[in-house]
């Protein structure tokens, strides 16, 4: 906790909330509900980057500093999600001082997976030349840390925005550009690329026309968002600055020639920039798009937000006006594992920093600060809550409410001081009326100044979490094994009624597991497991089962597949294998075939 960083805070809950706070009014909706979007309310982020990897959504953003009067970007952020609501912060794993020839402008980039890592592609100024430059970072992890691959640029003709995408015959391609549209063939390294670099002929039949400038007759501005689907190609960009509005050509070629399809998302808001980035995840799309809308939000303090979305049977994009809603939550979050307190769904007051026992952790607590964790399951009810806290000062307390922040209270738990701001303890405390999916208040209080800092929490009791579209553990690196791409068909189904779910074993060894069906639909089906330690911690865990016939394993989260004949073998990810007795995690798969409760065997190391 260092005093630059509760400088920012301060200024953030003070001077800039009450410059911001009329406008926020008039966003919010009319019910007492808190809004979901923007997705990120510690920090102010923009240039949205979205990929899905190992059925996960990384998100990797710019990030504005406090009141800023131009671009001042210095880093990077990474942020993820199962359900679309409640975001986990990884940090900053990125910034213009890893590239050893870059001055300043951690400007709008996009990451991509092959061969077993990440690459992110960032537009950065060289500090040599004074032009904008397209570097590229690599990392074993989708959330980091990541370093320079190539000790200099890749490319540079003093233009911005890249982004990047694997066609399906492998061949990767580089798109960039303002106030052109530029772009390289990649090699399979993902740093070198092939012949150099070339100019998009920008016409209005492919870019739309622009009036009142005759040096830029098309629509094209800056932040292009280059991907496939089915056969179709498409460029999304954002058009004829300013204000900005986001539009969208199409091909059925990589390269073009382009048609140009109309506006996705009009001028609006109050930032005169906008950025997309589009995905398909869990049987939806989603539209990611940056706004002014938090307090002291502006074109220079801007915020990442998502809406939902349908294609036409064409392929076309419909009209999408930003919202406080934002997208719907896919399935519940899981409280009976632990979760990260960094994973929010909307909060007020708190901060985020770097926590010295891994991750992120929430600091810069007040009293009457709070978070809100969005869909929460507590099945038929959780007894005790368990939570991970540090404090310099005297402590305070974490109420425990439902549906509002002065919501039911259903336990309170006391936070000592403990000596330091990273001297960690665990706090417990009981609870009652915890049942059924709520949205959960963490409420702190306590006397003046910073409490507590939080890093994780976890309810037990006899309740079973609902059913949960959602891997609860919110990894700090990536997942050992290879991603599955994502099912071009994903469950769109309703859940079926009744789960299936193996009863729970007593837990007297190394570990248990139990099974629960999630989600079916017709050819397949989606599982979670749950993973318990037995009286003694243990280090890594591995769960087997057979199949039955006409099962197949498609893709497994949280965990390293292994398959021989029938057997299926799941082992704990490099996150999640180290768990203090009685303590659990999941993992989750889709599966092809009918969906069965099978039995499980678990060895723990």
């Amino acid at each position: 906790m260092g005093s630059a960083f509760t400088l920012r805070a301060r200024l953030k809950r003070g001077v800039v909330w009450m410059a911001g706070l009329l406008s926020v009014m008039a966003l919010l909706p009319a019910t007492t509900a808190r809004a979901d979007n923007p997705i990120v309310q510690t920090i102010y982020t923009a240039d949205p980057a979205p990929l899905v990897y190992n059925g996960r959504v990384y998100l990797y953003t710019g990030h504005d500093e406090d009141g800023s009067t131009y671009f001042t970007m210095k880093d990077w952020r990474v942020f993820s999600t199962t359900d679309m609501v409640n975001w986990t912060d990884h940090g900053s794993p990125l910034s213009v001082a890893t590239f050893s020839w870059a001055k300043s402008d951690a400007w709008a980039g996009q990451a991509v997976y092959r061969n077993g890592k990440f690459y992110w592609y960032v537009p950065t100024t060289n500090r040599s030349t004074g032009r904008m430059a397209i570097g590229v970072a690599v990392s074993d992890s989708p959330t980091g840390p990541f370093k320079d691959a190539i000790g200099r640029p890749l490319v540079e003709n003093g233009e911005i925005d890249p982004t990047v995408y694997i066609d399906s015959d492998g061949q990767a391609y580089l798109y960039w550009g303002n106030p052109n549209l530029w772009y390289v063939k990649l090699n399979s390294d993902m740093i070198s690329y092939s012949g150099s670099a070339t100019k998009v002929n920008l016409t209005t039949s492919g870019f739309g026309t622009r009036t009142g400038d005759a040096n830029r007759p098309t629509l094209f501005e800056e932040g292009p968002w280059f991907y496939k689907r089915g056969s179709l190609y498409y460029m999304v960009f954002a058009a004829k600055c300013c204000s900005e509005f986001i539009a969208y050509s199409t091909s059925s070629s990589p390269t073009g020639p382009w048609t140009y399809r109309g506006t996705i998302m009009s001028t609006q808001g109050s930032s005169f920039t906008n950025h997309p980035g589009i995905i398909d995840y869990n049987g939806g799309s989603y539209f990611f798009y940056h706004n002014g809308a938090l307090p002291g939000g502006g074109g220079y303090t801007r915020s990442v937000a998502v809406e939902k979305f349908t294609y036409g049977s064409d392929g076309s994009i419909p009209t999408i006006n930003m919202t406080t809603t934002g997208a719907p939550q896919i399935g519940t979050l899981n409280p009976y594992v632990r979760q990260e307190a960094e994973t929010i769904a909307w909060e007020s007051g708190v901060e985020t920093e770097v926590s010295t026992e891994g991750g992120m952790n929430v600091g810069f607590v007040e009293n009457n600060d709070y978070i809100k964790v969005k869909g929460v399951a507590f099945g038929s009810g959780a007894t005790s809550f368990s939570a991970r806290v540090a404090s310099a000062t005297s402590g305070g307390k974490i109420e425990l409410h439902l549906d509002g922040v002065n919501g039911t209270l259903v336990g309170s738990c006391n936070v000592p001081g403990t000596g330091g701001w990273q001297t960690w303890t665990t706090v417990s405390c009981s609870v009652n009326g915890a049942t059924g999916t709520h949205d959960l208040y963490f409420k702190f209080t306590g006397g003046s100044g910073n409490l507590f800092n939080f890093n994780w929490w976890q309810f037990s009791g006899a309740g079973q979490p609902s059913p949960s579209a959602t891997p609860s553990q919110s990894p700090s690196q990536s997942p050992s094994q290879s991603p599955s791409q994502s099912p071009s068909q994903s469950p769109s189904q309703s859940p079926s009624a009744t789960p299936t779910r193996t009863p729970t074993p007593p837990v007297t060894g190394a570990c248990s597991a139990t099974y629960h069906t999630t989600n079916t639909w017709s050819g397949g089906f989606q599982g979670e497991v749950t993973v318990t330690a037995g009286s003694s911690a243990i280090s890594g865990w591995t769960v087997k089962w057979t199949l039955a016939s006409g099962q197949t394993i498609s893709q497994v989260w949280n965990g390293a597949l292994t398959t021989s004949g029938s057997t299926v073998s799941v082992s704990n990810a490099s996150y999640n294998g180290s768990l203090a007795p009685s303590a659990s995690t999941t993992f989750g798969f889709l599966a092809n075939g009918t969906a069965s409760t099978p039995t499980l065997t678990c060895t723990g190391s």
